[in-house]
This record gives structure tokens, sequence and C-alpha cells, in this order.
């Protein structure tokens, strides 16, 4: 046995976009044990049911984290919505859909440009965030914001979109799925990032079932699941199937990632043709009383918002379980017997959000 030291990573990194605090246990150059500290950025959002009535609650939610603001505010929405049996109009749902895809599409551009960095690779990063510029130029245009975007609301959504906009929309992100493909090409094909990602990490289909993985973690071990295929909003009017990757390593959730670009691109198109007209907001009525469990994907994976009424302005309880906190304890698996070097690595391949785990 080697000598075992213990060193702090984080919660302030050269490489982390995110303050996640490990405790990792050190026999040499190799790790023997993760121990995470959560807490370091928290900031009682769910404390706030007290204090604010629950449509002025979307706004927090939009604000759990900035990434994930939209898919956030929109699982909030439709926990309240199944309380008080409000029946968003179609037209809404549809461009709730555009906007989580185009958000999906913004945090996986951010996403690959975090892990081109994390291993050294700056060019690919400046290419990365150069693409996921123009998907928030065009969220800025379509919303008025660029991260907190402030357009959902109980009962469906603030601003509508002119159809003639949409498609202007539509083609853009069709001409930016060229320039991915660029991308995805270096991240895929690079002997470079290969030697980086391949093998590292890896996670079999049971253990990521058995951790209760969520998820590009999940689908990159090679199980089908997302939360999308339930068809909220308008996923059950357009057609997609899950990405799987099987060989479960950092190469495989790269992957996932990347083929989900594409992926979106095709479901911001078939939900802008599809789309009907008509009003984009019910007038809603009354306080909501009981309680629901709102299932969202968000680009991470599923997130639960838990929201309960007691027929007064205020929520009575509000709970969320991010996607983040469902895969550390992945992450702890695969950071045992890794290489100290491959630790930022490992960490940024669950996606690290803990802004959304936190709260």
């Amino acid at each position: 046995m080697g000598t075992r030291t213990v060193i702090p990573f984080g919660p302030q990194h050269p490489v982390l976009p995110e303050p996640i605090h490990l405790d990792l246990v050190l026999e040499d150059e190799k790790v023997v044990e993760a121990i995470p500290k959560i807490g370091y950025v928290h900031r009682g959002f769910e404390k706030l049911v007290e204090k604010m009535d629950f449509n002025e609650l979307v706004y927090v939610a939009d604000r759990i984290c900035g990434i994930c603001a939209f898919i956030h505010s929109m699982a909030y929405c439709q926990g309240v919505e199944a309380v008080m049996s409000v029946e968003v109009p179609p037209r809404a749902e549809f461009l709730r859909t555009i906007w989580s895809e185009l958000a999906r599409l913004s945090s996986h551009l951010l996403w690959l440009g975090l892990m081109a960095d994390a291993f050294g690779f700056e060019s690919l990063f400046m290419q990365s965030f150069r693409i996921r510029e123009k998907i928030v130029d065009m969220l800025e245009e379509m919303t008025g914001g660029r991260i907190i975007l402030g357009v959902c609301r109980v009962g469906g959504v603030r601003r509508d979109v002119p159809n003639d906009a949409l498609a202007d929309i539509v083609r853009r992100v069709k001409d930016l799925g060229v320039e991915m493909h660029r991308l995805a090409d270096v991240f895929l094909q690079d002997d470079s990032v290969k030697h980086r990602l391949v093998g590292v990490g890896v996670l079999i289909r049971d253990q990521a079932a058995e951790l209760g993985c969520v998820g590009p973690m999940l689908r990159a071990s090679g199980v089908s699941r997302d939360t999308r295929t339930l068809g909220y909003a308008a996923y059950g009017s357009v057609d997609f199937a899950p990405i799987v990757e099987k060989d479960g390593d950092s190469y495989a959730r790269c992957a996932v990632r990347i083929r989900e670009l594409f992926q979106s691109v095709d479901l911001v198109a078939q939900a802008a043709s599809k789309i009907p007209g008509g009003e984009v907001g019910v007038k809603v009525s009354g306080y909501p009383e009981g309680e629901y469990h709102s299932r969202c994907e968000q680009p991470r994976g599923e997130v639960i918002h838990y929201v309960k009424g007691d027929g007064t302005r205020y929520l009575q309880r509000y709970r969320v379980r991010t996607p983040t906190f469902a895969n550390i304890p992945a992450l702890l698996r695969m950071l045992q017997g890794c290489e100290l070097a491959d630790v930022p690595v490992l960490v940024l391949t669950i996606d690290p959000c803990i802004s959304c785990t936190e709260r």
C-alpha cells in the first residue's frame, strides 16, 4: 500500500465550471475514495414558498440554475397546472418544447466547450462557445432573455413567436447543424480527445441502473430511458427515440450529448412545422390545492418538481430533485481507482450543476 493523502478538490478549481467539493483520498496518484461535501452554494429556494405566492414562484424556479433555467420553470408550471386542472393551449405547449430543445442545445454546447478546456484543447473550447452564442442569440430574439428566459407562466407562456420568425429560427438552427458536424468530428475522431476519454470512468449498465443514474449518464451505459417519451408539453406530437450508447465510458457520454445536439435540431424543426395557431396562455383563477410530481428531461437528465398546495396563494411544500444529485453516486463510483489527472474529466462527464443540486 502506498502513502495515503487527502487532498481537497474544489469548490474553486481552474477546470471546474461548478463549485463541487470533493475530498480525494489518494494512494500515490490513484484515487481510492472520493467524499463529497454539499452545501457550498445553498440558497434556500424551497423555503421561499412561505413568502412568495405560487405565480411569483415561477421566477424562483427559473433561477434555480442558469443553464437549466427554462426547463425548471416549465416543470414547476406543469406541476401547478396539474394540481389546478389548468389546460394549457396547444401552441404554448409547442413553444415550450421548442425553447426546451434550444436550451438543450445551449447546455450541451456549453458542456462540450468545458470538456475541451478540461483536457487542454483550447481552440475546441472556443469553437463550441462560438456556436453556442448563436443559439443564445436566438433565445434572446424569441424571449427577450439569453439565459434566464422568464417566459413560462402557469397557464402557458408570456410571449408568442410568429410563424415566419419560427421558420427563420429553424433555418438558422439547421445551418448551425453543419458547423456542429465539424465540431462533432473533432470530439469523436481526434486521437488526443480519444486518449483522454476512451475507457476512462467506465460505468456498466447494471451499475448505472443500480446507482439511479439519469440522462446521458444512464443512456451512455446502454439504458434507453428519457423522460421526454412520457409525452409532456408537445413531445407526444413529435417523433424521436432516446439516444443510447453502450460502452459506458467518458467517450460514450460525450457521444450521447453530441448525438443529442442533432436530435434537438430535428425536434425544433418538427415542433415548428406542426405548431398550431391560437392563444399562448389562459387566465388562471383560484389557488392550488393538492399535490403533484412534475417530471421533465433536463439536458443532464430527469428533474422532478414536487408541489403541494393547501388552497391558499402560498404553496405548502415545494421540493426539487435534480439530475446532478441523482448522478453524484455514480461519479463517486467512477472516481474510485482512477488517476488523479482524470478527476476533472470524470467530474465533467456527469455535466455537474451544483446550483441545481444545492439550490
